[in-house]
Formats: C-alpha cells, structure tokens, sequence
C-alpha cells in the first residue's frame, strides 16, 4: 500500500475518518432494514459482553500483542510514572470531571430540552462511563498511535485491577447510589477476552516464530502481514456495534446528541490532562498516548452492564451509558490523529529497553 508522502500513512490510514462514517451508517441502515443480522449476532452473547465483537476486537489487538515480550514488560518497572500519570488520571481526576460536565449540561445548560427525572438518568449513565476506563479498544488507538506495547500492557493491566476495587465506591460516593455492585462475570470475562487471551496467543506466536524462522523474519516479513487486520476489524466492530445500536439512534436522535456533548468534552479534557501531563514529566510518545488514550475511552460493556442490571435495558440509563459507546470511536480516532501530529513535543528516543514498536 503506497504512502501518503506528508503523514506517514498508508492511503487506507490517511482517510479512516471516512471509512469510519461509512460503516456507522452501513450498522445503522442494517440494524433499521435487516434487524435479523443483529438480532442473530445479538444471541452469541455471555455476562454481556458480545462474543461477535469480542472476537473481533481480539483480532484487533492480537498484531499489537505480537510485539509484546515479558523482558519488556520487566522493564516497565524501571520507568513508572506513565503508570502514575494513568492512575492519578483515571481515578482521581476522570470520575469527577465527568460528573461535573455531565451535571453542568444536563440540569443548567440543557434544563429547557430535558425533565429533570431524564438529567438525573443521563447523569448517572455518564458516571457510570466516568468510572470505567477502557480495557479493550485502548490496544487499538495504542496500536495507530505506534504505542509501546508492553507499556500499554501493564497501564491496562493495573487499571483493571484498580478497578475492582474503586468502581463501586467512586459510583456510590458520586451518585449517592446504594447496592451498586460490580458485575464481576463482565469484568472477568472482559479481562480475559481483551487482555489474557489475546496477550497470551501474541506472545506464543512470537516466541514460536522466532524460534523457527529467526528475529529477523518475525520482524520485517511476519509483523506485516497484519498491518491491515487493525483497521479491518475496528471497521468490522463499528457495523455490528451500530447495527445493534440503530434504533435506539433513530428513535432518540435529539437526546443522543445532548448526551454525546458532554460526553465529548469529557473525552477532550481527559485525553489532553494525561497527555501533557505526560509531555510536563518527559515520557516519551510511545507512553504519554496510550496514557491519555486509556483514560479518554471507557470500558464500555461494563457501563452499559451495570445500567442494564441496575435500571433495564430500556432505560434512560442505558441510553446514555449506549452514546457512550457510539461516540467512542470517531473522537478517539480524533485524538489519535492529534497525537500523531504532536509527536515532536515528546523525546525522539524509546524508552530504553522497551522499543519494540
């Protein structure tokens, strides 16, 4: 595939905003037309975590996880504060900020468009995201954002842990909610789904290789035969994700876009607070964006399974916890190109021990 001589990227890379806008629409038109696709592909589903989508995020992230080694994910210990930079920014900051925003827009800004009894539901829906960052789809915008892997790895892995522990709290002290459980087989399977299996097949496949075929080929001829599969299965993930999602976009169309404001802004703020945080402490570009991308994108199955257990699947709820879902891809898409245009705020270098990009 030929190069785009100004940025650096493949023609299929250069207009992924558009491909992106093609297959919303193409999910959307097939949830409204063919509602049976969706309505098979809806029945392979267990602790509310889609299994169609599951495998394809996993093709997503498997290239990534390729270039993963343990000798990397050591090293990450000699460089820790892109791990601070995550953890202070997902849970001392993301939470309420979003609960902020969301209240600012949802009881003062938009006070003449929705009842108060919807504000109180959309607010909760966007806490419920606020709490929950992202476990799965930060492997891929670390992936188009030329990441460090293993770094990515373990800021994922220690999120996920975190999690655990500071989900509930953070939604009960937040929303004055009580009996907010975390539902354990989502989050369980989701972490083995998104984070073991895929980590697992990368780095058998990476030893395997090397073994037989040497460093050399694994590197220059096996790596690129996957630099397409990415893309192809985000594009892949965002038809079925809108598929599922198109009547509820038709039917709500006004108060999707309320919802996706605040929601929007929120994903601004995060990404840049982590971001130049980053850039103030001196990390490197391949840390300083997944940094800021694991904080901007949220673990959406675990929102949307907490309002559906919680409040059903019909609810206000649920909606918001959903627009989440449909306005993840095509902001975060924008901040991966921000952050490739900015990698010149960053050192040229690695870090050491870990450039294995």
């Amino acid at each position: 595939m030929s190069k785009d001589k100004n940025s650096g990227i493949g023609f299929f890379e250069k207009y992924l905003t558009l491909w992106v806008a093609l297959c919303m629409v193409a999910g959307i038109l097939i949830g409204k037309y063919l509602p049976g696709i969706p309505g098979f592909l809806g029945r392979f589903e267990y602790a509310k975590v889609s299994i169609p989508i599951a495998i394809l995020i996993w093709l997503m992230i498997y290239p990534m996880m390729l270039k993963v080694d343990f000798q990397s994910i050591k090293n990450v210990g000699k460089s820790p504060k892109g791990l601070y930079v995550t953890w202070v920014t997902n849970w001392l900051i993301k939470p309420f900020t979003m609960y902020a925003i969301a209240s600012l827009f949802f009881y003062v800004i938009f006070k003449g468009l929705i009842t108060p009894e919807l504000a109180e539901s959309y607010l909760i829906g966007a806490v419920l995201l606020g709490a929950a960052p992202c476990t799965a789809m930060v492997f891929v915008w670390s992936h188009l954002t030329k990441g460090n892997p293993a770094y990515t790895v373990v800021q994922v892995a220690t999120n996920n842990i975190i999690l655990m522990f500071a989900f509930t709290p953070i939604v009960a002290v937040l929303l004055g909610l009580s009996g907010v459980v975390v539902p354990w087989d989502t989050l369980i399977t989701s972490v083995i789904l998104f984070v073991v299996i895929p980590l697992s097949g990368g780095v058998f496949t990476r030893q395997h290789i090397i073994k037989n075929k040497g460093e050399e080929y694994f590197k220059n001829q096996f790596i690129p035969r996957f630099n397409n599969i990415t893309i192809g299965g985000l594009l892949m993930t965002l038809i079925i994700i809108f598929s599922f999602q198109g009547d509820v976009i038709l039917q709500n169309p006004l108060h999707v876009v309320l919802i996706a404001i605040p929601l929007t802004i929120q994903t601004f703020l995060i990404f840049f607070i982590a971001y130049l945080a980053s850039k103030f402490l001196k990390l490197k570009h391949n840390v300083a964006a997944p940094a800021g991308m694991i904080g901007a994108s949220n673990f959406f199955e675990l929102a949307v399974a907490v309002a559906i257990t919680l409040y059903g699947p019909t609810s206000p709820v649920a909606l918001a916890t959903v627009v989440g879902v449909l306005v993840e891809v095509p902001v975060m898409l924008a901040l991966v190109r921000s952050a490739n245009k900015t990698t010149h705020w960053f050192p040229e270098k690695s870090v050491r021990g870990m450039a294995h990009e």
